[in-house]
């Protein structure tokens, strides 16, 4: 094997945030020769997701941190460039949590072989990765039926981008929030959502009276805090509703006046349910297949926002988190 070179990108020394100055790092390395039973890897696009804020070790965190001096770790989609495996020619797509770095020497168990049919390959970080898992999951605990009225928070970010195009499928009215007029085209005029709104807390009672003057059955939660109050207020009696994320949490207290809250479930009889999406990998193969066909039909489309070049991959992560996004938020290596 020829000599091969990887950028990477480390959390520096000391960092307690991603925040912190430099805070990230990009370091290049050598890698070893291919043994026997290892395949050498190049991504081709790596994603950037919302959950690595808390891999960073702030206080509070439930999950592992990432390491000082260690390459950071994230979901990433590549190609075999060699092999000294049975099974695996150069060529093959694979995907991996070996993200954040260029090229990479692997076992077979650290990656898994995807169709070449789905293109862009990115959809794999996408539609088809965790980020498609959790809308299909966040769906389906909503037993959202045909003519049914379903209001997404952040539709056009990844979960609920995805969430609005199943929805549809299903034939229901689907109504997106968007924070600009490029978000709410998008979400009417590509990703097929019946109207698009601001979904600013301040007027968004009213924009929500005049989307669903009948009332909502349906609403997929991206955002959490204080906006949550205006939709039970519009949500009809046996709504349900699903907690997908809390995008509020990162640049607002939570303000909701919880008893008025308890009021409305007990009130319209509510329900509402939260859900981990570990604990859906099990069905993971059926949702692929599902979602694989639909895509190479053409009834769903591949949303994102992608930057191009490894040393990007700081900034795309402060995109994500100031929420300027279309879409999945990736960046394309190679």
């Amino acid at each position: 094997m020829r000599s091969v070179i990887s950028r990477e990108v480390r959390l520096a020394s000391g960092v307690r945030s991603h925040r912190d100055a430099p805070g990230f790092e990009l370091v290049s390395t050598e890698l070893p020769a291919l043994r026997e039973g290892q395949i050498l890897v190049r991504n081709v696009y790596m994603s950037v997701d919302a959950y690595m804020q808390r891999r960073f070790g702030g206080a509070g965190s439930a999950i592992p941190a990432f390491r000082a001096g260690e390459p950071l770790e994230g979901s990433a989609v590549g190609e075999v460039i060699d092999s000294a495996v049975a099974g695996f020619t150069p060529g093959d797509p694979v995907t991996s949590m070996c993200g954040w770095r260029e090229y990479f020497i692997s076992s077979p168990s650290r990656v898994r072989r995807v169709d070449p049919r789905i293109q862009p390959l990115s959809a794999y970080l996408d539609v088809l990765g965790t980020t498609g898992l959790a809308a299909w999951a966040a769906f389906h605990l909503a037993e959202a039926r045909a003519g049914e009225h379903v209001f997404v928070s952040a539709a056009a970010g990844a979960v609920g981008s995805v969430i609005g195009q199943l929805a549809r499928l299903e034939g229901c009215y689907v109504v997106g929030a968007a924070r600009s007029g490029n978000s709410a085209h998008m979400l009417v005029h590509e990703l097929g959502f019946d109207a698009a709104l601001d979904g600013e807390t301040a007027q968004l009672a009213g924009e929500l009276e005049e989307a669903f003057p009948g009332g909502i059955d349906v609403y997929f939660d991206n955002v959490g805090g204080a906006r949550l109050e205006p939709v039970l207020a519009a949500m009809r009696d046996h709504g349900r509703l699903v907690s997908c994320g809390s995008l509020s949490a990162f640049d607002e207290p939570a303000q909701l006046r919880s008893s008025y809250n308890r009021e409305l479930f007990s009130a319209k009889q509510l329900t509402m349910k939260g859900f981990l999406v570990s604990d859906w990998l099990s069905l993971a193969p059926l949702f692929q297949k599902t979602v694989s066909a639909h895509l190479l039909a053409g009834r769903m489309r591949v949303q994102e926002a992608a930057l191009e070049g490894i040393e990007r991959a700081p900034e795309a992560f402060d995109a994500l988190e100031r929420d300027e996004s279309l879409g999945k938020v990736i960046v394309k290596l190679a």
